[in-house]
């Protein structure tokens, strides 16, 4: 075989090669960039649930404490969050949300509070914060 023939085909060889590294490389970062995309949707979707289902949830418990009927609108928003919660997050974002609702909801059936009564509680420790606990798991599960 000739010498020529082999140079040319070492050349041919190596641009192959490299083509198809060259095509590998940017399908990899175009792949790698579609997905920090979706992971980053994902996050604001979620951020946005968390921060409609802390609103509505403390509206339902500050208008329990301080008024004998809860807007049903506020409540009703509230255990739609928590629906729509069921079906994007974690197990445990999704319990810790659930005993929110339910002590939100115990909250409408407990005696009512004058304005004097909730700040003393404030002042002493005795306020309950039902959102807590969901807070921690909302904060844990956006940071994974």
């Amino acid at each position: 075989m000739d010498i020529a023939y082999v140079s040319a085909f070492a050349a041919l060889a190596g641009s192959v090669v490299g083509g198809l590294i060259s095509g590998v490389a940017t399908w990899l970062a175009q792949r790698s960039q579609i997905l920090a995309g979706y992971r980053a949707h994902q996050i604001s979707h979620r951020e946005e649930l968390f921060r409609d289902f802390i609103l509505t949830a403390s509206k339902v418990h500050g208008q329990a404490i301080m008024r004998n009927q809860p807007d049903l609108e506020n409540l009703v928003s509230m255990y739609g969050a928590l629906n729509r919660m069921e079906v994007l997050c974690s197990a445990l974002t999704v319990e810790c949300a659930q005993r929110a609702a339910r002590v939100t909801l115990e909250s409408c059936f407990q005696p009512k509070k004058a304005l004097p009564e909730i700040i003393e509680m404030m002042k002493s420790g005795a306020w309950i914060n039902p959102l807590r606990e969901f807070a921690a798991a909302a904060r844990k599960e956006l940071r994974t």
